[in-house]
């Protein structure tokens, strides 16, 4: 999910060498769930991911859900546990991709998703299905934002109404994002800027 030079996120519990995570709310909460220690591979904090999941409280459940860069999977498992219809999750990394499937079947999950893609190249070459929620937070220093963003956009991978979390090194009003994007909410937390965007229709003229 994130390259060795990203700024570190706040500290998770690691014990004895096995990161672990917390889901906070829904089905699943409460539960905590081990991932490897393996580079990049740290979840959102737990604060940020409830303040989150408070911003999206009320669109979370029955929402198509997208994360193309799912590394440990906290914010994808999240949004399932709170009762998302389905959900598709993308790693590039073998490893966070083995843990996030062995989750969802330690949790009996049956509407989630999980495979090893490349993002840029999964947006480009399948079918769009059009999401309700989707989770941005891709390696830091590659400017990887604004080409998925678009792909998103211009793909029709987004419903009409959607919503979309990105976490950058940069502030949320420097990465171009779509036009039609709206920033409802930001945090920043360290050197990591958390945003949620409101996808609005184009208005055909």
């Amino acid at each position: 999910m994130a390259s060795p030079s990203r700024p570190k996120k706040p500290v998770h519990n690691v014990h004895n060498g096995v990161n672990q995570l917390r889901i906070i709310g829904g089905e699943w909460g409460s539960r905590k769930l081990s991932f490897p220690d393996a580079p990049g591979l740290r979840p959102t904090p737990d604060r940020v991911r409830e303040t989150l999941f408070n911003w999206l409280a009320p669109y979370v459940e029955g929402a198509k859900v997208f994360d193309p860069f799912a590394g440990s999977g906290a914010l994808f498992l999240e949004a399932l546990s709170r009762g998302a219809a389905m959900g598709q999750a993308l790693d590039a990394s073998n490893i966070a991709v083995s843990s996030l499937k062995e989750h969802l079947g330690t949790l009996r999950c049956t509407n989630g998703q999980v495979q090893t893609a490349d993002a840029l190249r999964y947006l480009e070459t399948q079918t769009a299905t059009a999401y309700d929620l989707v989770f941005l937070d891709p390696p830091f220093n590659q400017n990887l934002l604004p080409t998925v963003c678009t792909l998103l956009e211009e793909r029709q991978w987004l419903a009409d109404d959607a919503w979309v979390y990105t976490e950058s090194e940069s502030a949320p009003s420097t990465l171009g994002l779509p036009q039609n994007w709206r920033l409802h909410r930001e945090q920043k937390s360290g050197r990591v800027y958390y945003a949620l965007w409101h996808r609005l229709a184009e208005t055909i003229a």
